[in-house]
Formats: C-alpha cells, structure tokens, sequence
C-alpha cells in the first residue's frame, strides 16, 4: 500500500492529514542555505559601513538601517530552515519552532514597511526637496521606525504564541500546510491581514514612484546634478517595485492559494504538494530580497557607496569613487 493510499484510508477512518507528507528536494535546502549566506554577509558588511563608517547620518540611512537589521534577522534561521524541509521533520523543539515563526514574521512585514518608507522617503527628498517635510527630519524617521518595529513585534509574537509545533503521521511540524488544525487561523489572519498589508504598502509605493517618475520628467537635467539624481531615482524605482512585484508578491500569493487548497479541497493531494514545493520556492526568492536591498543604500547615497569604496580598498579591492553626493 503507498502512502496516498494510507493517508486516504486514514481520511474515511477519521484521521485529519488526507495527504502524505513528503521531504522537499535536495536543492531547495542548499538554495537556502545559499541565500541566506550570501543576504547575512552583505547586511552585515551593510551594518557596519553604517554604524563604523558613516558618522553623520541623514534620515536616509535610518531608514535604510533598519531595512537592513530586518534582512539579517531571519538569515540566521536558514540553516534550520533548510534541515526541516528536507527532513519533513522539525528537530529543534517548540520554542525555536515558535522563534522561526516570529522572526519569519518580523522579517517579511518589517521589510514591506520599511520599503514603503523608503519610497515616501525619497518621493519627498526629490518632489519636495524644499519644503521642510518631517521625513526629511532624523528624530521624525526614527520614531517612525521604532514605530514599525513596535507593530510587527507585537503582532508577530502573538502569531507565534498561538502556532506550535504538532504530529501529523509521524512528523513534527512547524508553521505547514499540513497542520490542518490552524487552517482557520491562516486563513483568517492571511486574508484580513497579512494580504491587506502587503498590498496597502505596494500601493503606496506605487502612488510615490508614480509621483516621482512625473516629477523627474521636469528636471533640468542640462546639469549633471539633475541628470544624476534622475537616473538614481529611476534605478530605486526599479530596484524597490522589483522587490515588491518580483520577492513579496510570489510568497504571498502562492500561500493564499495554498491556504485555500487545504481549506477547501483537501484530498487534492498532487496540487496540494505542488502548492507546498512552490511556497518553498518562493520563500527562497522572498529571501533573496536580502540581496537586493543593499543595491538601494548605493542607489540612494553616495555616501553610502563611498564609504563601501574605502572600506574595500583596505582589504585590497580597489574601485573607482565618485564625488557627488545624493539627496
């Protein structure tokens, strides 16, 4: 008998998991691993270019801070991460179990919002550059940023105190899809929250870039000035819409749809595990966001990217810098 067929048979016998459980792919935890790696490296060095090279900072790089604390937190979870979807089984106990739910937490949300202030952020510096606009204000931005991480802590605490770990044929899970007995719970807090978040924030993200592009097309750009805050300002629009359409929006669909599987066709077992591999799978492009965003601090400040030019030029790198400075 195979284990479809067990797992039906335990459905008509009244047990809730309809659908076996099964390891993902060899590739999908060294991909993680990989991405994980690579974001904690670059946002480290990112960290420290701001907090032991940059002295002064505007209210730019608090933001950008902070973007950049959101991306290292969960890198550290990747090596669990990665044992666990390739085992199918969570080895590591129900508080780090209830730690990887925050942290995953904290990680998507806080990141989603900091973008968004970004993209205010730099609406304001380049359409009202001057006008004295509290996002232009330090104390006013890092009141904000307290204010973001005040929110996803709380909500993502109370998310992981009510998620645990449980056994479902012989499996310890974690945060899966298998877990029928939260499907209401996901389903509910998917839908009338976390969706509504994400697209609150990639709204406003494309209302400012919207605004900014406009406003760039009356730019004196006769001046190299114009011209490069121009062109820097078309690169953040790129780079920061990339990460919403290309890295949130995949994760956050694809788990909707899954949600709605498992909620509303539970026997479907092949498209149930397809729509698990893809969450994967998806997951590891979400976290491939930490990449990116250190691309941002350069486009946003030439500061930012002078001070990596020197810091690498002590261990031997050497790169040409530039002398004209970013809003």
């Amino acid at each position: 008998m195979n284990s479809t067929e067990i797992s039906l048979k335990n459905a008509t016998s009244g047990d809730i998991n309809f659908c076996p459980i099964k390891p993902q792919h060899i590739s999908i935890p060294v991909l993680i691993c990989l991405t994980f790696l690579v974001g904690l490296l670059l946002n480290v060095f990112s960290l420290w270019v701001f907090t032991c090279r940059t002295p002064v900072w505007k209210s730019s790089a608090v933001l950008q801070f902070h973007l950049a604390v959101s991306d290292v937190i969960i890198c550290p979870m990747g090596p669990f991460m990665a044992v666990y979807y390739h085992s199918a089984n969570w080895l590591f106990g129900k508080a780090l179990c209830r730690l990887k739910v925050a942290l995953m937490f904290f990680h998507i949300y806080s990141s989603i919002l900091f973008l968004s202030l970004i993209s205010i952020h730099r609406y304001v510096a380049v359409v009202h550059y001057n006008r004295n606009s509290c996002m232009n204000r330090k104390d006013f931005v890092q009141k904000l940023c307290v204010g973001v991480w005040l929110f996803v802590l709380i909500m993502g605490t109370a998310f992981a105190a009510i998620v645990d770990t449980s056994t479902v044929d012989n499996h310890t899970l974690c945060l899966s899809i298998h877990q029928r007995q939260y499907m209401d719970f996901y389903f509910i807090v998917n839908f009338t929250f976390l969706i509504p978040v994400l697209l609150l924030a990639f709204i406003v993200s494309v209302v400012c870039y919207c605004l900014l592009v406009r406003s760039m097309s009356h730019l004196d750009t006769s001046h190299d000035n114009g011209q490069a805050i121009k062109n820097k300002s078309r690169k953040m629009v790129a780079v920061c819409l990339l990460t919403f359409v290309a890295y949130f929006m995949p994760m956050n669909v694809v788990r909707s749809v899954g949600i709605v599987v498992q909620k509303v066709f539970p026997r479907k077992c092949s498209l149930l595990l397809e729509m698990e591999t893809a969450y994967y799978v998806s997951w590891i492009v979400a976290g491939a966001n930490c990449c990116l965003d250190p691309i941002i601090y350069c486009f946003s400040s030439k500061k930012f990217m002078r001070n990596v030019h020197i810091s690498l030029s002590k261990i031997g790198v050497r790169c040409e810098t530039g002398h004209d400075e970013s809003l």
